[in-house]
């Protein structure tokens, strides 16, 4: 079946696309040099995004996501119907270790940070929920390919171990400790992952940290079924 391709809409999801972590503020001309379109084209395109409340343009000419991303976002993540049993867990993990906890889901090739309790500590490793990371880096990254896919090779031994310890590996100077959270038919729900800076959030503390997450995907295993 030939694949069915709308342009216009194409074009439109690629300037909301255009935004990222770091980029959470655009100009018309960072606009189209991210997207590859020419102003005219995103002038059109955006106004139809501004009315559905999409995009925002303010007085100075600068283009912001609007309101109506976080209202559909809200309601991405309330289909999992995981909140009420992740969200006080990943307060326990912070509450228990000070770093940031947080939990993982595949989406086609690349991960979503769900849900995330950020550390208090004036320096953190700080991401925003919903932010969406690449599955190639990371210890989270490596749980979800090792229990979503068989094929990889190189992530037997994270599969034998049942957990995943980073060092600087996607960030540097960033440590992580994650595993899987499996349900009772063992499908693969996502991955719950800590990680704080190396200096504070060294192997010591890593290793501390592991039985109490190995324990709460367990605990949760027939909750999220």
């Amino acid at each position: 079946m030939k694949e069915q391709r709308v342009e216009a809409v194409e074009r439109a999801l690629s300037i909301l696309e255009s935004f990222s972590d770091d980029a959470t503020c655009l100009s018309l001309s960072q606009m189209a040099e991210e997207t590859g379109l020419y102003k005219s084209t995103i002038l059109r395109l955006s106004a139809s995004l501004e009315r559905y409340g999409y995009l925002n343009r303010g007085e100075d000419g600068f283009f912001k996501i609007g309101p109506s991303l976080w209202r559909l976002g809200s309601l991405y993540r309330r289909t999992f119907d995981l909140s009420e049993f992740i969200r006080p867990e990943l307060k326990h993990i912070l509450k228990e270790t000070g770093e940031t906890s947080s939990f993982f889901i595949v989406e086609g090739d690349e991960r979503v940070c769900l849900y995330r309790e950020n550390s208090q500590h004036p320096i953190r490793y700080h991401l925003d929920e919903g932010s969406r990371l690449s599955l190639d880096r990371g210890a989270a990254a490596y749980i979800l390919k090792a229990y979503s896919s068989k094929d990889d090779k190189n992530l037997d031994s994270v599969r034998k171990d049942g957990y995943c310890i980073t060092v600087g590996d996607r960030t540097p100077d960033v440590s992580a400790v994650s595993v899987p959270l499996i349900d009772n038919k063992k499908k693969l729900k996502g991955a719950i992952a800590i990680s704080g800076p190396s200096s504070r959030f060294n192997t010591v503390e890593i290793m501390k940290a592991l039985p109490l997450i190995q324990e709460i995907a367990a605990k949760l295993r027939d909750r999220v079924s």
